[in-house]
């Protein structure tokens, strides 16, 4: 039987400017699917784009380059990703002036 897990990597976080979710260890595990829900937004966060980062460690971050989309508020989006190394996280640039409320779900299989 294949192990997996659901992680909850950011919860009622607000982004804006510049953001990155926390990193999380994910070198077990084989693929990933990353949920973003826009719990609340102001301003207009849905025009800009996040994208997936990688690291061997944590601390150094390149971009793995799948995009996804920031959903409207209220709405939720997905990305499937695999061969990804030890660490992901997502990262974002928002409009001056806009901001969301995150709920990322890392689902990670084995």
């Amino acid at each position: 039987m294949r192990e997996s897990i659901s992680a909850v990597v950011a919860r009622n976080d607000v982004w804006e400017g510049v953001a990155a979710s926390e990193p999380y260890e994910v070198a077990w595990a084989s693929e990933a699917v990353i949920f973003l829900r826009n719990l609340a937004s102001t301003g207009t966060p849905e025009t800009a784009r996040a994208w997936v980062q990688i690291s061997p460690d944590g601390l150094h971050w390149t971009d793995e380059g799948t995009l996804l989309a920031i959903p409207r508020e209220g709405d939720l989006t997905s990305v499937r990703i695999r061969g990804f190394g030890a660490y992901l996280r997502v990262m974002t640039v928002l409009p001056e002036g806009s901001s969301f409320k995150a709920l990322l779900t890392f689902s990670l299989k084995e």
